[in-house]
């Protein structure tokens, strides 16, 4: 079969995030912090809050978004509330503070949303802003509605994402950014599922494979085998949460056509022995931003020794 490695190789550095791009929304995250925590300081007296780096940027699984708007998530976590929890404002309250330490950062207001407030750099990137309480050593997530305060620690998430890496290795990390990369592409269908449940569904279903594209196929397969009868998605750090259960049957359902389809072109390409032609089913999933098809020259790429068996009637049937 074609051997595809080295183009999923340049794949991933076309998706990941350059050191400058890394840089400067380091730089306007840090800003966004100095505004908060100058709020707290002179306009509340209070003392200001502190923060914690948390989803796909502190993980590293972050990739160039198609419409260039990156998501930063930043976590705020409250000095000024009471060490009783009983007498903590609520999670609209604190979002309220939120709101009004930010505003006038940015040309638009800030959007006061469920779980966080959003910070919004037009056609650039957002940076959402979940807000934390902590009571007896544990963390708690202000969301507006039903929920309230609720345990929540993004930390422990993060550390999971890490000693998970650290056991399967980097190649774990780098089909996180393909599956996201390839959502990215197919989001014009509808609303896919999360980087987090994007993220969790990788980890759980990974197998190592010398190289990306066989491994990228073998944990496609894994992944629609998880989910194709019951679609749930345990957050890994809290077993009672499905993190699948804010979509709808209806999104569930594109997703898992979306998925079946990528299986079939996944078998499809490493079963290919011409090179050139599987770069072009690999390349109508993943969109323009794969490697261009027509600079391979050779009509055969080097055989791979041992079968991916992949086919998606094995899925179905496994």
């Amino acid at each position: 079969m074609a051997d595809c490695y080295d183009l999923f190789q340049e794949f991933h550095d076309k998706i990941g995030l350059s050191s400058s791009k890394k840089k400067f929304l380091k730089q306007a995250r840090n800003a966004l912090r100095e505004k908060i925590k100058n709020h707290f300081r002179k306009e509340r007296e209070e003392e200001s809050p502190k923060f914690w780096n948390q989803g796909s940027y502190v993980m590293s699984t972050i990739v160039n978004p198609l419409d260039d708007e990156y998501d930063i998530d930043d976590g705020v976590y409250l000095q000024n509330i009471d060490k009783d929890d009983e007498k903590w404002p609520s999670p609209e309250t604190v979002h309220n503070w939120i709101c009004r330490a930010t505003e006038g950062h940015t040309d638009k207001n800030p959007v006061d949303k469920r779980t966080c407030v959003r910070v919004i750099y037009s056609g650039q990137y957002h940076v959402d802003l979940p807000i934390y309480g902590e009571y007896k050593d544990k963390y708690y997530l202000a969301e507006k509605g039903e929920k309230g305060w609720h345990l929540s620690d993004p930390k422990d998430l993060t550390n999971w994402f890490r000693n998970q890496v650290k056991k399967k290795g980097e190649q774990s990390k780098r089909i996180v950014r393909y599956l996201k990369a390839w959502a990215d592409h197919k989001s014009k269908n509808g609303k896919l599922p999360s980087g987090l449940i994007l993220t969790v569904l990788v980890m759980e279903n990974y197998e190592s494979k010398e190289r990306d594209d066989v491994s990228f196929g073998r944990i496609i397969r894994n992944i629609y085998k998880s989910i194709v009868d019951s679609f749930v998605v345990y957050n890994p750090v809290d077993s009672q949460e499905d993190l699948a259960e804010r979509l709808t049957d209806l999104q569930k359902k594109t997703f898992k056509n979306l998925l079946s389809n990528l299986l079939d072109s996944a078998s499809k390409a490493l079963k290919e022995d011409n090179k050139r032609e599987a770069c072009k089913i690999w390349r109508r999933e993943f969109g323009d931003r794969f490697p261009s098809c027509d600079l391979i020259k050779e009509k055969k790429g080097p055989l791979y020794t041992s079968s991916p068996a992949i086919l998606k009637d094995d899925a179905r049937s496994a």
